[in-house]
């Protein structure tokens, strides 16, 4: 199997090394100089964030090494072709003899592998890790004995007993003492190691969740963090230690089926468990030569997969997370041996293949995880390709996108849900190389923009007059040919037409800086030849790349020539007549942000009741339409589309800014406050009812035409946005017909084009000015009734007591608001305002019957005070035939009239209603429990929320007792 792994993984290295040597390459002495052999250079070595997660202050590296060794021991002396077992002292000698004679024995060819790699590579022997550990060759062979001496104690205690079957931190602690140790210190700090193993693995990352009814969790972290400040006695039969073991085995043996498991699980909850075979992993590598293989590889691979059962690890994470070591080791040595990141790309392929076939999510996080991390650190290299790769180390370049071309392919194709789900036909390579081409070249063309301006400013002491743009082209030319000398051939491999993009986007990027320079030009000069002669030779030199580049492809370069759009310079007579268009719009634009901040909306102004901005703002418009027409050009119609879609924009603008501020439908509604209860008798007594309706009536001064602040904003002004809103949609059709006739006077082929190109004119401004109208009425039909009128609706309108605080002062001030109204708004839109502020009344109506608060009750003999409540709200509107339309009154207060009647009907079947109406909308698990209903978005009969809002509000002790029971809903806010 191991064999099998290493083939896979590391291959032959393009054939260079025999098959039985380790491949990545271990110093020789003396090696003989290979000729010309370019070197790639060493990069600042870098870290990377650990795609398996950060396990915080809770463990170390070093705590990691030295657990996942203890594993790895226990894991070796527990499955070998002989089982753990307790040998008299008499019989070790012969015992272990016999062993060392056999060479088929496992157990002693796993201590060989220990000792010469993997014990290394774990900072626990005495070599250049011991830095890290502070250690000595001492310490790190009483560690061996120790931890083989606990593993023997286990072993008398429990004959034959699998590494997975025993909780190992929990036995070590049992096993040992402190005489083990070469002091108390260090007896300590090992403890106190795996009593943090135990807290991360159990606690921190179970390999399943805890139930929260379980106290064991809890008791567990107590004995933990106790032991953590003071040592705790870890004696076999200490009553403390037996409270341990109970509580760490009830929580290792879990299993999701809820029997109890023979395996032990307190190492294989992700990313503990991950973070430890990381560890194990990095023992592959050679301690004295960090970017090579050690020379036991098979040994060690088939040694650490002993250890897969306790950290519930497989191959395809073994797969995951060998590849991430082996691309990490790559980075943090300076990116020095290609043949790592040759490893890493073979394992991402087997990556490819598991996350493919495997759905389970837990994996695939992982392996999203993992791939964006390494994705993330190819990409800050390929999206500026050129600043980092160039002749001498093009094959690193080649490693390297092949490496962020398979992440990504992973996370596209075989994680994301959107791309299983809709089944794209995407080619994920090509694309993630087209855009590391793209972002490459713009930032390489951005340096040369850079360079050459530094150079201009050099030149112009020296009277060096060679316009930028004609030195920029040649310095844009010289990189088109590197790149399809260098960089092409390499990109071919995953994008067919790598060059050919290459160029596109010099095009483009060239061209974005020749149409700037273009539109600043006012007339014809010697400067401006000179650049469109170099801008043409470049395009040529350009064109002529791309097309070479894409001549064997099936559509002959055809859609990469369509890319590149020609730089051909259109008539100066166009660009003079489009920067005279871009002026004029700039300057109207200017006008309306400086007019509309010192806009007043006075409904005096003048006698149409419109804001006089929008005057200036429409006579300059049909100024500038006149001006156009006059311009001494031929292309009138090729230009027309540009200038009206810029006065629709700018018309649109003040549109924009008109409304703003003004706040819409939600802006004025209160926020609904929380449900209680009332019960018979609950009525306050008549002197305190006398008190606040005397506090009411003092509020219920009349308020018309207030503002709250801002004088912009009141009731006559927003009327005045309304007027001014509707005058421009009216406007707009009188320029249409005016630029219809201007180009009828045009010559015959020039009105062909027109009608070719013109499309619809105004379709950002008169849509907006339809929206604008319909917002701002419903603003100001909300801000008059919840807003304006609050005192006397919300505050007021049943408020204590329905029968002495009824809706005739409402009544009396929306009148005056509908007065105003009347007088101010535009006849067009005057009938749709009124009809946004009856609605808003009869939804201040609801809210005050269904969600008004605990100060509002309502009896049975109340139903009829607030039905003929209703009534007078609906002929105020209707007045005798001067109002609204019957029938437009009758469709709006359909939702009134609906619930109205459940004020009238009888506690009980309101009860027995609303019962039947959850279960309906719950189903079954409402039997035993009636759930609380959410706010409906709209109110009806058949609303569990409303029939419960409806009940909340009844002053009926049956219906207090049935909210009381069923809700514990309180009396008072």
């Amino acid at each position: 199997m191991a064999q099998i792994i290493r083939d896979r993984v590391f291959g032959s290295f393009g054939g260079s090394r025999r098959h039985n040597r380790v491949p990545i390459p271990i110093p020789q002495p003396e090696p003989e100089p290979e000729p010309e052999r370019v070197v790639m250079p060493v990069y600042p070595v870098e870290d990377l964030p650990n795609p398996f997660g950060d396990l915080g202050p809770h463990l170390s590296d070093s705590d990691l090494r030295e657990t996942v060794y203890e594993i790895l021991v226990g894991a070796c002396r527990s499955s070998g072709p002989k089982p753990l077992t307790y040998t008299p002292q008499s019989e070790k000698i012969t015992d272990r003899n016999s062993q060392s004679s056999s060479s088929s024995s496992s157990l002693s060819s796993l201590q060989r592998s220990l000792t010469s790699s993997a014990k290394k590579a774990l900072g626990l022997q005495q070599t250049a890790s011991s830095k890290r550990l502070g250690g000595s060759s001492k310490r790190s062979g009483s560690t061996d004995t120790r931890i083989r001496r606990a593993l023997l104690r286990v072993a008398a205690g429990q004959l034959g007993r699998k590494i997975e079957s025993m909780v190992l931190p929990l036995e070590l602690l049992q096993h040992f003492r402190s005489l083990d140790f070469a002091n108390q210190q260090e007896y300590e700090a090992w403890q106190r190691r795996n009593l943090k193993v135990l807290e991360v693995g159990l606690l921190v990352y179970p390999h399943m969740p805890s139930d929260r009814k379980d106290t064991a969790p809890q008791q567990l972290r107590k004995i933990i963090r106790g032991a953590l400040e003071k040592p705790m006695e870890t004696g076999k039969n200490t009553e403390t230690m037996q409270v341990l073991r109970s509580l760490v085995m009830s929580l290792a043996c879990r299993s999701f089926d809820g029997t109890v498991s023979d395996t032990c699980h307190w190492a294989d909850g992700f990313p503990l468990n991950l973070r430890l075979y990381q560890k194990l992993l990095e023992s592959c590598f050679d301690l004295n030569e960090e970017t090579s293989i050690i020379e036991e590889l098979d040994e060690v691979l088939e040694v650490m997969k002993k250890t897969w059962v306790v950290l519930g690890i497989n191959q395809i994470l073994h797969n995951l997370c060998f590849a991430w070591v082996l691309f990490h080791r790559y980075v943090t040595t300076g990116q020095v041996d290609n043949d790592l990141l040759f490893a890493a790309n073979n394992l991402l392929a087997e990556v490819q293949q598991d996350a493919n076939a495997t759905k389970d999510p837990s994996y695939l996080k992982i392996v999203s995880s993992t791939l964006n991390t390494i994705l993330g650190w190819t990409e800050r290299r390929l999206l500026a390709y050129r600043d980092v790769f160039n002749a001498g180390n093009i094959e690193s370049m080649q490693n390297i996108v092949s490496l962020g071309v398979l992440s990504a392919k992973v996370l596209v194709e075989d994680i994301s849900h959107e791309y299983r789900r809709k089944r794209k036909e995407v080619d994920v390579a090509r694309d993630r190389v087209d855009t590391y081409i793209r972002s490459s070249i713009r930032t390489a063309f951005a340096q040369k923009l850079e360079k050459v301006g530094s150079n201009k400013r050099l030149s112009k002491s020296q009277n060096n007059r060679i316009p930028t743009l004609s030195v920029l082209a040649t310095e844009v030319s010289e990189l088109a040919f590197s790149e399809k000398d260098i960089f092409g051939p390499v990109l071919k491999r995953w994008h067919p037409f790598a060059t050919g993009v290459a160029m596109a986007t010099l095009h483009s990027c060239y061209g974005d800086k020749l149409k700037q320079f273009v539109d600043g030009i006012s007339e014809l000069t010697p400067d401006t030849v000179q650049v469109l002669k170099a801008a043409d030779k470049l395009e040529k030199d350009i064109v002529q790349i791309a097309v070479e580049d894409s001549v064997d492809s099936e559509d002959g370069g055809k859609s990469i020539i369509q890319e590149m759009p020609p730089y051909e310079a259109e008539a100066v007579m166009a660009e003079l007549a489009k920067a005279w268009i871009r002026t004029r719009l700039d300057r109207l634009k200017e006008w309306v942000d400086r007019n509309l901040q010192q806009e007043v909306w006075n409904p005096q102004a003048n006698k149409e009741r419109f804001a006089p901005s929008a005057i200036e703002v429409l006579r300059i418009v049909d100024e500038t339409l006149e001006a156009f027409f006059m311009l001494p050009i031929p292309m009138h119609p090729g230009l027309i589309p540009e200038l009206k879609t810029g006065l629709d924009r700018c018309l649109q603008y003040y549109v924009s800014k008109a409304k703003t501020g003004c706040g819409t439908r939600i802006t004025f509604i209160p926020t609904l406050p929380a449900l209680t209860r009332c019960s018979a008798g609950s009525k306050f007594h008549g002197v305190f009812k006398k008190k606040e309706r005397s506090h009411i009536n003092q509020r219920r001064k009349s308020q018309v035409g207030s503002t709250n602040g801002d004088g912009s904003f009141g009731i006559p002004q927003l009327c005045v946005r309304i007027n001014t809103l509707q005058h421009i949609r009216m406007e707009l059709g009188v320029f249409e017909k005016r630029i219809v006739a201007h180009l009828g006077n045009l010559e015959s082929t020039q009105k062909g084009d027109f009608a070719n190109g013109m499309g619809k004119m105004f379709e950002l401004s008169a849509p907006a000015c339809f929206e604008g109208i319909q917002q701002l009425c419903e603003a100001t039909a909300y801000k008059v009734v919840f807003h304006e009128l609050s005192h006397v609706l919300w505050d007021g309108l049943y408020n204590v007591d329905a029968p002495s605080c009824r809706i005739e002062p409402f009544l009396q001030e929306l009148e005056q608001f509908l007065e105003i109204i009347s007088s101010t708004v535009h006849n067009r839109v005057r009938t749709r305002l009124i009809t946004d502020v009856m609605k808003a009344s009869f939804d201040g109506f609801l809210l005050v019957l269904l969600a008004g608060g605990p100060s509002r009750s309502f009896t049975l003999r109340d139903s009829n005070i607030i039905e003929e409540d209703f009534k007078f709200l609906t002929d105020l509107f209707w007045s005798n035939g001067d109002g609204l339309p019957a029938d437009l009154i009758a469709k709006l207060s359909t939702t009134v009239k609906d619930i109205l009647p459940l004020y009238r009907t009888e506690t009980d079947s309101l009860i027995e209603k609303f019962k039947r109406t959850t279960l309906e909308n719950y189903g079954s698990s409402a039997k035993s429990h009636l759930p609380l209903p959410p706010t409906s978005d709209e109110w009806n009969s058949n609303d569990p929320n409303t029939l419960l809002r409806v009940l909340c509000h009844r002053n009926d002790e049956t219906a207090a007792k049935f909210l009381k029971k069923t809700y514990n809903l309180p009396k008072k806010l």
